[in-house]
């Protein structure tokens, strides 16, 4: 189950299927994305593909009726109608028209009597209709789906539509499970079976049943169960650089650099330290360092024709090491200087510490003598007052009020503030079907204990995300029926146990929870684990998740909090 591979295998068929000449490829927004994660530009002009054009971008291009037009869009109505118009009046020789997702008959009906001369050759679906940001990880870089416990309709079609193309494309038959106590969750689950039920010849038609292996399972997640993992710092490489730096798209945007791509199927580099800590990583730029050092001095000795003819041979090689060396010294000293200048380690220590560990004095002291400490961010500073808060949400000496105060006093931006309070009407007790701090499972309590007692080997990464807990109960058949249900497999016809798994959260991963799904993918071989969201988070996006999905719902779990 590599959804890489999966997009890439489209993008690769459509390209081939065209024939040999020069070719240009016509997108909308998202499928340029869709491309772009999967594909370097030249990987796509190695496909003579030559031309790269917006289906929404007004320019006037002359004569090139010699190119095959290959177009990759979404079935949109916008689409369609920008398609007809192109087809009216085509600019291009042939076209070959894919769309990302299921197409209805009335639009090709359209679009056939747009075509009057007769330019189309072909006109196919592929199930591409997904960002894939890793192997085992994709996403519909949506922020903001939910107001309140309600979907926005749009993004509700768009994650069903994207999860249906995501079965396909993996050549999966899944039965849907879902968080019971999330609505959110059991209206995407109830639309994704519809389309399955919908779509059921189309179905037959691509995927192979095989009653041998157990039946795969879709999992639909609430983020709201699990509001911490997206406010920890974090010290694996990847993870680091989004929540320091943030990844776009496969991109980063650096100070007084240039954007830099950091894509694991094109950097061997970061495909190796990804899960790296970045104590670790220090160790291995050193290394690369070391080596690319001694492959400039083997350069610098060109003295004979033979010397030549191996310099040349070697070039492109050395050429791209030094471009991975630039960018990954650039990019870890981006992160160090982060580090020292905000106070991170310490930030990180409290962080980890009230996440993983109860006791209430110390920590609300603590985060006071931080939360005087002026090299200390003002979004540390809410994030840290935003974990106290779920964690003693409902303790006696809950001291949130005064901590909202002392936010106020150093001049943390009102929306910060905000963000707090946001955060516990959000992802309160009320709100989680799940034991979040582990305070009611007896052996949760007790492993906490024995944990705390052997001493953890990392105080910067003793966080487990509850996504893990969940992941081991549904692989061992101990998730249970009653807190998630399932649709589409009733009767009980599926397996508890399954082998493979795409697990999708309506709110937004983490890349903490990716490395946490690699890891489990390790520890039980055989069991496949995909995972999926609404889109990838770091603490800054999540903050707007939240604020997007309280936006104008009335307050009712923070009321004695005043003036905020």
């Amino acid at each position: 189950m590599n959804v890489i591979q999966a997009v890439k295998l489209y993008i690769t068929k459509m390209t081939e299927e065209s024939g040999p000449g020069m070719k240009v490829i016509v997108m909308d927004k998202e499928t340029t994305s869709i491309v772009s994660m999967v594909f370097s530009q030249s990987e796509i002009l190695q496909k003579e593909v030559y031309l790269f054009e917006r289906i929404d971008s007004h320019t006037k291009w002359d004569n090139l009726k010699h190119m095959k037009c290959i177009v990759f869009v979404r079935p949109t109505s916008e689409n369609i109608a920008l398609l007809s118009r192109e087809l009216r009046f085509p600019k291009y020789g042939v076209y070959f028209i894919y769309f990302s997702n299921v197409i209805s008959k009335a639009d090709i009906k359209t679009l056939a009597e747009c075509d009057e001369q007769e330019a189309v050759r072909e006109v196919q679906e592929v199930f591409a209709d997904y960002l894939a940001v890793d192997r085992h990880i994709f996403s519909f870089n949506i922020v903001g789906c939910l107001h309140g416990r309600s979907w926005n309709q749009h993004h509700l079609q768009r994650c069903a539509q994207g999860l249906f193309a995501l079965l396909m494309s993996l050549k999966r038959r899944c039965v849907v499970r879902y968080e019971a106590a999330s609505e959110p969750c059991a209206r995407l689950a109830e639309r994704v079976r519809d389309l399955q039920r919908r779509e059921a010849v189309l179905i037959d038609n691509n995927i192979p049943f095989n009653g041998d292996i157990p039946t795969p399972q879709l999992l639909i997640i609430d983020r709201r169960d699990d509001p911490v993992t997206p406010l920890l710092n974090q010290w694996t490489y990847q993870a680091m650089v989004h929540e320091l730096l943030t990844i776009n798209n496969n991109r980063v945007s650096l100070a007084h650099f240039k954007e830099v791509v950091l894509s694991s199927e094109q950097d061997e580099f970061y495909a190796k330290n990804l899960y790296s800590n970045f104590g670790e990583i220090g160790q291995t730029m050193k290394s690369l360092m070391d080596e690319f050092q001694k492959k400039a001095k083997s350069h610098q000795k060109v003295e004979s024709i033979n010397d030549m003819k191996n310099f040349v041979e070697t070039y492109p090689l050395f050429k791209k090491m030094s471009g991975t060396v630039t960018k990954h010294v650039t990019v870890v000293g981006e992160l160090s200087s982060c580090v020292t200048r905000h106070n991170l380690l310490e930030v990180s220590e409290l962080e980890q510490e009230i996440a993983c560990q109860s006791d209430h004095s110390k920590h609300l002291q603590r985060l006071k003598n931080l939360l005087s400490n002026e090299s200390v961010r003002h979004h540390d500073a809410a994030k840290l007052v935003a974990l106290y808060a779920l964690r003693y949400e409902k303790h006696a000496s809950n001291a949130l009020p005064s901590l909202i105060d002392a936010l106020k006093s150093r001049d943390t931006p009102e929306q910060l503030v905000r963000a707090v309070v946001n955060l516990v009407e959000y992802g309160g007790a009320h709100a989680r079907q799940s034991d979040l701090f582990g305070l009611q499972d007896a052996v949760k309590i007790t492993q906490r204990l024995f944990k705390g007692l052997s001493g953890v080997e990392n105080i910067y990464t003793q966080h487990n995300p509850l996504l893990k807990d969940t992941l081991e109960d549904l692989i061992k058949g101990k998730l249970r029926e009653n807190l998630y249900p399932t649709l589409g497999g009733d009767d009980g016809s599926y397996s508890r146990r399954p082998q493979d798994v795409i697990v999708f959260i309506v709110g937004g991963i983490t890349y903490e929870e990716a490395f946490c799904v690699h890891q489990v993918n390790q520890n039980y071989p055989g069991v496949r684990i995909v995972l999926g969201g609404t889109t990838v988070h770091n603490s800054t996006s999540f903050l707007e998740e939240v604020k997007s999905a309280m936006q104008g719902v009335h307050r009712i779990h923070t009321r004695h909090i005043k003036n905020v």
